[in-house]
């Protein structure tokens, strides 16, 4: 088969590659689609490499059809079109990964490539909003990088749910975007500051949890905004690694900083979580109320525009690659 492997000086090389047979437990797919993450950029990079055990080919997510089944395999069967978690191997013609970590795609829907663009954003979201800070009926969520693959999938969650939501983004058609897709509102982080507008969201009270892919650059602000018991959920390193915590504002309102990565938990953990969205979450995907919220679809061949579009930060959604 064929295989995306970055370079030493990120090169990217579409080359042949040994093709994986399905172990006990496990799936072979044949890739349609698969989806760029900023955990690629790095990669390719030399900044994150695959966890231990993984493949060295990048792409942590993917669309396609079971083309071979591991023994003790019982959910799916040859044919079925399924959407996967992965911790590599999805810039690929196939890949191998455990059953329990797909997700069945519905025979009634009209674009199933597109769903090579929700399993790691559906995922992430709900693990991170939902899971860690073990929410509560109602209660507010703050929302960076509102207009990125995770914070399309998250304010589709939280309006399912019943929490209001609001997001930062980069521009007003961002903004825009993110309110037609559910989010009560927001701001444009360039132009303003989403500290000034906490209190006239939230009933000067803050919010309850925070989901934040920036980092360090954001600490400062993102303590203020919380409400006591709130949650911050720093899932990315955008804005900076480090950054000064007031430890007093911390214990005064009983905050809770949470730091989560998705793809170096054990495969134990990851298919708890594939379980629960099964169980929670995958009855709304197959009524089409959450759906994969999709910038661009990019051939394969063309995986260096995609990354540019990606760091471009002009997306709204997730960039797919096709292949074949």
């Amino acid at each position: 088969m064929k295989a995306i492997l970055f370079g030493k000086d990120e090169s990217i090389n579409w080359t042949e590659v040994a093709t994986p047979e399905p172990q006990a437990g496990e799936l072979r797919i044949k890739i349609e689609a698969t989806a760029v993450n900023r955990a690629d950029l790095m990669q390719r990079a030399g900044l994150y490499p695959p966890p231990p055990g993984a493949s060295d080919i990048p792409g942590l997510e993917c669309v396609g059809l079971v083309d071979a089944v591991g023994e003790g395999v019982t959910r799916f069967q040859s044919g079925d079109r399924v959407c996967a978690l992965l911790s590599s191997g999805g810039y690929a013609e196939y890949v191998t990964c455990l059953a329990d970590h797909c997700l069945i795609v519905p025979k009634t829907i009209s674009n199933p490539i597109d769903f090579a663009g929700l399993p790691e954003v559906l995922a992430t979201a709900w693990l991170n909003i939902f899971l860690e800070t073990q929410i509560k009926d109602g209660e507010r969520v703050l929302i960076h990088a509102g207009a990125s693959g995770v914070g399309t999938a998250a304010i589709q969650l939280c309006r399912e749910f019943n929490h209001p939501c609001y997001v930062t983004v980069g521009s007003q058609e961002k903004l825009d975007q993110c309110v037609d897709l559910g989010a009560i509102g927001g701001t444009v982080r360039q132009t303003d500051p989403f500290i000034d507008s906490v209190k006239s969201w939230t009933d000067r009270k803050g919010f309850d949890v925070i989901l934040c892919p920036v980092g360090g650059g954001y600490l400062k602000d993102n303590m203020k905004a919380l409400n006591t018991d709130g949650r911050l959920v720093i899932i990315g390193l955008m804005g900076g690694r480090s950054a000064d915590l007031d430890v007093g504002r911390m214990l005064v309102k009983r905050i809770r900083v949470i730091g989560s990565t998705l793809r170096s938990r054990s495969n134990a953990d990851k298919t708890k979580l594939i379980n629960s969205l099964r169980e929670s979450v995958w009855p709304l995907v197959l009524e089409n109320k959450i759906k994969p919220i999709i910038d661009q679809r990019i051939p394969i061949s063309e995986l260096s525009k995609a990354h540019d579009v990606i760091s471009s930060n002009q997306t709204f959604g997730k960039v797919l690659l096709t292949i074949n």
